[in-house]
C-alpha cells in the first residue's frame, strides 16, 4: 500500500489554516517528500509523521513557496537521527540551490545526494517503487512526479511444476528476480503469472495544462494536481501567470482515466476552495478539494 497525505496546499504566500506545497508519500516505511514549502515541518508532525524515514525529496522548481522550508527539513532530519544518505531529485541548477539554503544548515549528519534532471523525463529505481520526473509549463524549468509501485504476478504451481522449479526455490522466486540452486539459475518468471495492476499517484503543481500531465496521469490511483483558480472568470490570469483553474485539472484528470483528483495549490485570493468545486466534478465527478491533513492510503486491487 501506498499512503498519501497533503502537508501544505497553499501557492505564494501561507495563510493562517493553510502552508505551502508541500504533500509526503509512504511505502514500506520510508517516505518521499514532494516539494518543502514553508511550513513543511509543521504540517509534517501536525500529521503524526517523522522526519527520519524520508529517503527522496523531489523538488518540482525553485519558487520560494516550493523550496522555503528545506533547510529547516534538513536540520530537524538530522536532529532525529538520521544519518543514511538523502537523495534530493530536481531541474538543473538543484545542487547550486541547495548548496546556497545549506548555509543556515550546516554540519548535517547524512550525506546529500543531488539528481539534476536533464531531460523532458527521467526514471529512478528504488527498492520496490520507482519515482518518474516529467517536464510541465510554467515560467521556470518545472517537472511534475509520478511514483509508481509495481506489482508481480500471482505464484503458479502448474507454471512452476512445468518448469521444473524445485519446490525449495519456490518463496525465493516470488521476492526475488532468480536465485541459484543445485548448479542452476532460476527466474521468477517461471513461477510467476503476468505482472498485476500496480499502484500510481501523480504529483504535479505550477503549470498550465500539457501533454505529459495527462500520458503520465494515464489510469493514476490519485493525481494531486494544482488549481490555483476555481473562479473560471480567472482563466486569462490563469493563462499569464502559467497556472492552472479547477476545470482545467479535471479535464486532465478526465482525460487520462484517473481514479481519484486532488486539487491543490490554492491562491491566497481563494481562502474557501471549496466554493468552486463544482467547476471540478461538473468535469470530473471524483474530484476533491485538498487541504493540508488530507490522507488516504492506496492499496492493490484484489
Amino acid at each position: 500500500m501506498l499512503d498519501v497525505c497533503l502537508l501544505g496546499t497553499g501557492g505564494t504566500m501561507p495563510l493562517k489554516n493553510r502552508w505551502l506545497s508541500s504533500a509526503i508519500f509512504r511505502y514500506n516505511g520510508r517516505c518521499i517528500l514532494a516539494d518543502c514549502g514553508e511550513g513543511t515541518q509543521i504540517a509534517l508532525k501536525t500529521a503524526l509523521f517523522t522526519f527520519k524515514p524520508i529517503d527522496v525529496i523531489c523538488l518540482t522548481h525553485f519558487h520560494a513557496d516550493h523550496v522555503s522550508g528545506l533547510p529547516g527539513m534538513l536540520l530537524s532530519m538530522g536532529n532525529e537521527g538520521r544519518t543514511e544518505p538523502v537523495l534530493i531529485i530536481g531541474p538543473r541548477g538543484t545542487r547550486k540551490v541547495v548548496s546556497s539554503l545549506r548555509i543556515i544548515a550546516p554540519g548535517l549528519p547524512f550525506e546529500i545526494e543531488i539528481a539534476e534532471i536533464e531531460n523532458d523525463e527521467e526514471t529512478y529505481f528504488f527498492d520496490g517503487y520507482t519515482i518518474t520526473a516529467f517536464r510541465v509549463k510554467h515560467s521556470v524549468d518545472c517537472y511534475g512526479y509520478r511514483i509508481d509501485v509495481p506489482r508481480a504476478g500471482k505464484f503458479d504451481v502448474d507454471k512452476a511444476k512445468t518448469n521444473a522449479v524445485p519446490m525449495k526455490v519456490w518463496g525465493v522466486l516470488q521476492k526475488e528476480d532468480s536465485v541459484s540452486f543445485e548448479g542452476k539459475t532460476y527466474t521468477s518468471d517461471m513461477v510467476l503469472g503476468a505482472p498485476r495492476k500496480g499502484l500510481k499517484a501523480v504529483f504535479c503543481t505550477d503549470t498550465r495544462p500539457c501533454d505529459n500531465i495527462e500520458r503520465n496521469c494515464i489510469d493514476a490511483d490519485l493525481a494531486v494536481l494544482e488549481g490555483m483558480y476555481g473562479d473560471e472568470e480567472k482563466t486569462d490570469k490563469a493563462k499569464t501567470a502559467m497556472h492552472m483553474t479547477f476545470s482545467e485539472a479535471a479535464s486532465i484528470a478526465k482525460a487520462a482515466g484517473c481514479k481519484n483528483l486532488w486539487l491543490t495549490h490554492f491562491s491566497p485570493s481563494m481562502p474557501q476552495p471549496q466554493e468552486y468545486l463544482s467547476e471540478a466534478t461538473s468535469v470530473f465527478q471524483n474530484s476533491e478539494i485538498g487541504f493540508d491533513g488530507k490522507r488516504t492510503c492506496l492499496r492493490f486491487d484484489e
